[in-house]
């Protein structure tokens, strides 16, 4: 670990998702994205591995003083169809199945068991 990312938990990854949602939360993102667990706290969240990035997942009751959100992750995947596909059948609700984009990516969407948004995609490089 570089002395000056000392300051953030487990070294790497500035800035983390932070996602609320029901106990199958965390299991659905692992189930949906291969999402690699790393750490779980006592009563607070769960950190999982996406790729290179970290990911906080409160899953479960919150404490009474925290009222519960919804986020919004855009995240770069190997295969858009595949990963769509993993989670419609763990019960995502589609917003947009797998289509090539104009800015030279290929995306789906979909709404998490949480309520959480997530664009997925492919880039398919430069135009030529």
């Amino acid at each position: 670990m570089s002395h000056s990312m000392q300051h953030v938990h487990r070294g790497f990854g500035s800035v983390r998702p932070y996602l609320c949602g029901p106990i199958s939360l965390t299991a659905f993102i692992q189930g949906a994205f291969g999402a690699e667990f790393i750490e779980s706290n006592e009563g607070g969240p769960t950190l999982l591995k996406l790729g290179d990035s970290l990911i906080w997942v409160e899953a479960g009751e919150l404490p009474a003083h925290i009222k519960a959100w919804v986020g919004s992750v855009y995240l770069y995947v190997p295969n858009v169809e595949t990963v769509y596909a993993r989670a419609m059948e763990l019960g995502a609700r589609s917003i947009s199945e797998p289509e090539d984009k104009p800015y030279n990516e290929r995306q789906a969407g979909f709404v998490d068991v949480g309520g959480n948004t997530w664009w997925v995609s492919t880039y398919l490089g430069h135009p030529i």
